[in-house]
């Protein structure tokens, strides 16, 4: 193999793919990164098993050939390259890899790529399409409430499904649920319903560009995995295999107290409130009281015997009757940080019972919060 690329463009490609790569492995190859010349571009690509990214960038192909090399050692070498084109080249007798920019050469010791795991090839053509910015939006909206207890695997995904012109993606912890649904530009073929790892959504949530652009979503039948298409880049991830809980049936129906308020202003208090609070147990207490003569206010309060006492007055609309109610900060604090809107709805019903979070005028996202108990 013998190949030139631009040194912003491997490091790009480097950083896309290192998060898949293996840190403590059996198998010294999962530590590496495959470079692999393909259909005119250097392919790179990691695996863990468990979540495989690729990507693709322009290069100089002079010779085809392929190899793996440790990908620390490889990203950290090309990081302080200077921005110049990068010859790359393999000794396919050693296994090495040089690496020539500039004034300086560098060889390194690598791995036949005959070794690296086989990178499944998704059958993309009853893909369906989603753009980008929208799915990025949706995960970043559910992905933060998936548990990351390992002891219940089954948390620590995401449910996916997709029935006709509508996608829902569901995450739950156990303490908090959080629903997001979209419309789809085309109908799907078929309803697909998977538990995707909430963590490869977050990355590829990280990979992806922002702006017009499209990504092609494939869960063959009886393979265990999906896979996610992009331009230039493909996340391949192995898929939990157990049942989800059913969130519709513990969803509340009604809510006593309605209240509107700033999405910023209580996200503001959260975050002062959290100071306080998470040298003790983590808890804000707050209290919605409605006033006849003005507008109501939502006092948001922390103490602990450790720290000391925080708290803020936020105004709001509050519907229905007064209520005290406590949240973990830190939960309450991340639903508020995903609401794109300028209000929030935020609807109670007493200290013990489940409350919902809402963006003002948008129905497709809700998060349920689980009260903690007021002493």
């Amino acid at each position: 193999m013998k190949v030139s690329v631009s040194q912003q463009q491997l490091a790009h490609g480097l950083s896309i793919v290192s998060r898949a790569v293996s840190p403590r492995s059996t198998l010294p190859v999962l530590g590496n990164v495959l470079l692999a010349t393909d259909e005119g571009r250097l392919r790179l690509a990691a695996t863990n098993l468990e979540l495989g990214i690729s990507c693709w960038i322009g290069a100089q192909i002079k010779d085809e050939g392929s190899i793996t090399v440790p990908a620390r050692l490889f990203s950290d070498l090309v990081n302080i390259l200077p921005n110049d084109t990068v010859t790359l080249g393999v000794n396919p007798n050693t296994f090495t890899l040089s690496i020539r920019c500039g004034t300086s050469s560098t060889e390194i010791k690598g791995i036949d790529a005959q070794e690296f795991p086989p990178m499944p090839a998704g059958d993309l053509s009853d893909g369906v399409q989603l753009k980008v910015a929208d799915f990025k939006e949706m995960i970043s909206q559910v992905a933060f409430a998936a548990s990351t207890d390992e002891a219940r695997p089954v948390l620590q995904g995401v449910q996916m499904t997709l029935a006709e012109r509508e996608i829902t993606l569901a995450a739950t912890d156990g303490f908090r649920i959080s629903v997001r649904k979209a419309e789809l530009p085309e109908p799907v073929s078929r309803p697909i319903s998977v538990i995707v790892p909430a963590r490869a959504l977050s990355e590829l949530a990280r990979i992806a560009q922002d702006g017009e652009a499209m990504l092609t979503l494939s869960a063959p039948p009886g393979r265990g995995q999906i896979i996610f298409r992009l331009d230039n880049a493909e996340l391949v991830s192995q898929l939990i295999d157990g049942n989800f809980p059913d969130y519709r049936a513990i969803l509340p129906r009604a809510y006593k107290t309605h209240t509107i308020v700033s999405t910023q202003a209580l996200l503001k208090a959260c975050r002062q409130a959290e100071i306080i609070a998470r040298g003790g147990n983590n808890v804000v207490r707050l209290s919605l009281e409605k006033h006849e003569d003005r507008p109501g206010e939502i006092e948001v309060s922390a103490q602990t015997e450790e720290t000391g006492v925080s708290e803020a007055k936020v105004e709001a609309n509050i519907e229905g009757p007064t209520l005290a109610i406590a949240f973990n900060v830190r939960f309450l604090r991340e639903v508020l940080e995903v609401i794109k809107t300028p209000n929030l709805v935020l609807d109670t019903n007493d200290q013990k019972s489940p409350a919902r979070v809402q963006p003002v005028g948008d129905e497709s996202f809700q998060h349920i919060i689980m009260p903690m108990h007021l002493g």
